[in-house]
């Protein structure tokens, strides 16, 4: 693989746009190929301050992606309600989240703000875990099966401090590599930019493309500017992920603190 730094401007298969050009929608992906995306949707409050889920469900809608990693999806104190119309997402993008009965609170969409989105895929079984360190984090293990392929999924937000980061990377390396040899992808905003030695994802190097230099990234945050690689889409050794880009429209930018990304999964290639 080799280092993705682009910005998304133009559908995967089509020329960029020409300067000053707004960005059309993604075009489809050949059959046995999905598009992934991974959100930071800061509570759906904007940098103008202002929480609107409706603007949070277009920018999703942008991202045009098959299954999307959405972190930040409930308030993080209370009730932890959710702060998206989950009706209003489906009927805007086809994408229904993962199914799974526990919740840290009665009204929340996800599992300490983690949430996956899939569509025409089945669940066949959905896991949340806890993250270990000083803030409460947590990830969501989900095994799909897609047009017949089987694939693990994991969206996670780890912590902001980096000896918490590497304990979380050790308990996310205990779901990589399922029993029945699925491939696993891993999403999500993981507070990580550096890749090599100091990396704290080091605990993942053996099974997933997480710290080499060919590591794919793009930077996503801050949103106006963005120059930190926080938010990751990986690949393991069974399964390919290429065309990594961050999704930079005028209303993401505005949107939340972080700009989305998305990637190209090759279903035929992933074991």
């Amino acid at each position: 693989m080799q280092q993705a730094n682009i910005a998304y401007q133009a559908p995967l298969s089509a020329p960029l746009p020409a300067a000053g050009e707004n960005a059309g929608p993604m075009a489809r992906p050949a059959p046995h190929d999905l598009i992934l995306g991974s959100y930071n949707l800061h509570k759906a409050v904007g940098r103008d301050m202002r929480r609107d889920p409706e603007r949070t469900i277009e920018v999703i809608r942008e991202i045009g992606a098959d299954i999307v990693a959405l972190q930040e999806v409930d308030r993080r104190f209370g009730d932890r309600k959710g702060v998206l119309d989950l009706d209003a997402l489906h009927a805007a993008t086809g994408l229904e989240p993962v199914p799974f009965a526990d919740k840290l609170g009665r009204l929340a969409h996800g599992w300490h703000g983690n949430l996956l989105l899939f569509r025409n895929a089945e669940v066949e079984r959905v896991l949340p875990i806890t993250l270990p360190g000083l803030e409460p984090r947590g990830a969501l293990v989900a095994d799909l099966r897609v047009a017949g392929h089987p694939l693990r999924v994991i969206g996670a937000h780890l912590g902001l401090l980096k000896q918490s980061r590497l304990l979380q990377a050790q308990r996310l390396a205990q779901e990589i590599g399922a029993e029945d040899g699925r491939p696993t992808i891993v999403m999500g905003d993981l507070n990580e930019w550096r890749i090599g030695p100091r990396c704290s994802l080091m605990p993942l190097r053996k099974r997933l493309w997480a710290v080499k230099s060919t590591a794919l990234s793009v930077p996503s945050f801050p949103a106006q500017m963005p120059v930190l690689a926080l938010d990751r889409i990986i690949g393991c050794k069974q399964s390919t992920v290429t065309d990594l880009a961050r999704l930079d429209s005028e209303l993401a930018r505005m949107a939340s603190d972080h700009l989305p990304i998305r990637a190209r999964l090759h279903l035929g290639t992933a074991g």
